[in-house]
C-alpha cells in the first residue's frame, strides 16, 4: 500500500505534527490515508475501546445490538489496557465507544473519563461515540478531554425517534420522545460551549427520503459535522432491508442539493468508487469529491484502527464486524495482532490502493453487501480526485 518510506525519526516528527493539526475537512486524523507512504506497511494509528455493553436504548439499526446486556463483568484492568496501548508508538487517535459510554456516572468516573485523560496525556485526538440522551452533567464531566463528540441522529421527526430507539426494547416509556428532547437540548448546550459535535446518520429506507430534513435539523442544533454511512447489516440491523445502490445515490444527491454549507459532510464507508465500471458511480464519486466542505473518509477499520474490549481484552478489526476476535491483549501486543491481521487472506482481498483517487478500498461490510464477487486487486481508478 505504501508508495514511499521515511526514516523513523521523520516518521515520528510527522506523526507529532499531525496530532497538533486542527481537525477539519483538510485534516481528518481518523482517515488512514494520512500515513500512506510513511512506512512499508499500514500503520496502526488508531485504537477504539469498547468501554461497556450496556445501553439505555435498543435502536433498530444497532450494529452491536446482540452484544448489549444489563449486567457485565470486567476481566481486565485499565492498567493492563494502558500497558498494551503504551506499546503502540504510532497512535494519532483514540476513540471510546459502547454500548453507551455514559450509561452510568460510575462508568464515567471509573472507565470513560480515565481512558480519555490517558489518551489526552499522550497527545492523542479523542472521540466519544454516544447517544447523548442522558443528563448533561454526565457529559460535561468528561467533555474537556474530548475532541469529537460523535452522536447518532436518524430522526426527521419525534415519532421516528420513539419507533427507532425502542425497536428492540422490552418496554416503551410513557413519554418515548423525552430522550430526543434531552438529546437536542444537550447538543445545543454543548455546541454553545464550543464542543465539536458530529452527528451520524445511517442511510436506511426510513432516513433516505428525509435525509435533507435530518441534515437541516442537526445543523440548526449546532452540529459542525454530518457523517453519512450506509446501513451496517450487523446484529439488530441484520434484520433490516438494505437500500439499493441507486437509492443510496439518490439520497446522497438529495442531501448535497439541500445541505447547509457551514456543516462539514463526511461520507464514511462510501459504496461508490473511482474504479467502478459503472459510469454513474464514477460520476457520483467525482461530484461528491468536488463539493466544498465535503469529504469521503477511507475506512479506518483494519486499515489504521483496531477495536479492543475494556471488559475482556479481546481485539476486533471493528466493533460491529461479524468476525471473531483477532487476539487478546492479555496474551499478545496490539502490534503482533495488527501484523497478523495485515497478513491475513481477508485483509489481502479488499485492501487495495489507488493513488489517483486517494482510495484505500472498500469497507468489509460494503463488500459483503454490495460487491461480493468483485476482485478489488484487478481494479484501478478510472477518474481522479
Amino acid at each position: 500500500m505504501a508508495v514511499s518510506v521515511v526514516a523513523q525519526d521523520e516518521l515520528y516528527r510527522r506523526l507529532a505534527a499531525m496530532r497538533e493539526e486542527a481537525i477539519g475537512p483538510d485534516h481528518d486524523p481518523w482517515d488512514p490515508y494520512l500515513t500512506v507512504g510513511l512506512a512499508p506497511r499500514p500503520l496502526l494509528t488508531s485504537i477504539e475501546v469498547t468501554v461497556t455493553n450496556t445501553c439505555n436504548l435498543r435502536c433498530e439499526h444497532c450494529a452491536v445490538g446482540d452484544q448489549l446486556t444489563d449486567d457485565e463483568e470486567r476481566l481486565i484492568t485499565l492498567e493492563e489496557l494502558y500497558a498494551r496501548i503504551d506499546e503502540v508508538d504510532t497512535l494519532l487517535t483514540f476513540s471510546v465507544t459502547g454500548g453507551e459510554p455514559a450509561a452510568s456516572q460510575k462508568l464515567v468516573d471509573e472507565v470513560t473519563r480515565p481512558l480519555l485523560q490517558y489518551a489526552k496525556a499522550r497527545g492523542l485526538r479523542t472521540q466519544v461515540n454516544t447517544n447523548l440522551t442522558l443528563p448533561l452533567e454526565r457529559y460535561e464531566s468528561f467533555i474537556e478531554w474530548v475532541d469529537v463528540l460523535h452522536i447518532s441522529y436518524n430522526y426527521p421527526e419525534p415519532a421516528e425517534f420513539a419507533r427507532i430507539a425502542y425497536a428492540h426494547a422490552l418496554h416503551q416509556p410513557k413519554d418515548p420522545e423525552a430522550l430526543l428532547r434531552r438529546m437536542d437540548a444537550n447538543i445545543q448546550a454543548l455546541a454553545a460551549q464550543g464542543v465539536f459535535v458530529s452527528a451520524e446518520t445511517l442511510l436506511t429506507h426510513a432516513t433516505l427520503p428525509k435525509i435533507d430534513v435530518i441534515h437541516a435539523r442537526i445543523a440548526d442544533l449546532g452540529c459542525v459535522r454530518h457523517e453519512i454511512h450506509p446501513l451496517y447489516p450487523s446484529d439488530f440491523a441484520r434484520h433490516m432491508q438494505l437500500a439499493s445502490l441507486d437509492e443510496l445515490a439518490g439520497g446522497v444527491r438529495r442531501l448535497l442539493a439541500r445541505r447547509d454549507p457551514r456543516v462539514w459532510i463526511l461520507f464514511g464507508t462510501f459504496p461508490f468508487f473511482a474504479c467502478s465500471p459503472d459510469p454513474s458511480h464514477r460520476e457520483l464519486w467525482q461530484y461528491v469529491m468536488s463539493q466544498p466542505n465535503t469529504t469521503i473518509r477511507n475506512d479506518p477499520d483494519g486499515r489504521n484502527r483496531l477495536n479492543v474490549s475494556s471488559l475482556t481484552g479481546d481485539v476486533l478489526v471493528a466493533d460491529f464486524a461479524d468476525l471473531g476476535p483477532l487476539g487478546n491483549i492479555r496474551e499478545e501486543s496490539f502490534t503482533t495482532i495488527w501484523e497478523r491481521w495485515l497478513a491475513s487472506d481477508l485483509a489481502g482481498r479488499y485492501h487495495c490502493h489507488c493513488p489517483q483517487a486517494r482510495c484505500l478500498g472498500p469497507n468489509l461490510l460494503v463488500v459483503e453487501s454490495y460487491y461480493p464477487d468483485v476482485d478489488w486487486k484487478t481494479r484501478r481508478a478510472l477518474v481522479s480526485a
